[in-house]
């Protein structure tokens, strides 16, 4: 497995995003991201992963007024525990350290399938549940 990560500059709403954001199960996303039409500039900095060509996997970041990153995942269902989310999860916290970012917060949704699978990904990975849902974790440096 070598894992690219490419910037996408803009970003647009393309069939893949479409695949692993816009179809993923019902409350793992804002459910804001099915009504986006395939050429649409898509909202936030976003980078793609590849593995040989293949598309498997996204970050997403937006920064805060505060000057912290908000971030999404999105992997192939394919390739889950395969090491890509946490490829996307490094790849996203030096994209925030180089904008000069303090920290990264993540949404896991009381909605989202796999909730408490995916909170117990974060936390491994530094991130503390906060009482308002979000999970938070200082920017490495």
């Amino acid at each position: 497995m070598a894992l690219t990560w490419i910037h996408e500059t803009p970003a647009h709403w393309n069939a893949d995003k479409a695949r692993l954001v816009g179809d993923a199960p019902a409350g793992t996303f804002d459910s804001r991201y099915r009504a986006l039409k395939p050429g649409a500039l898509a909202p936030g900095e976003w980078w793609r992963v590849e593995d040989g060509g293949a598309v498997v996997g996204y970050g997403w970041m937006d920064v805060s007024s505060f000057g912290d990153a908000e971030i999404l995942l999105a992997t192939d269902p394919k390739r889950t525990r395969k090491g890509v989310g946490s490829f996307i999860l490094e790849h996203l916290d030096a994209e925030a350290r180089a904008r000069g970012l303090s920290y990264l917060t993540n949404i896991v949704r009381p909605t989202h399938p796999k909730a408490k699978e995916t909170s117990l990904f974060l936390e491994k990975r530094g991130f503390v549940s906060q009482d308002d849902g979000r999970l938070v974790r200082p920017v490495k440096r």
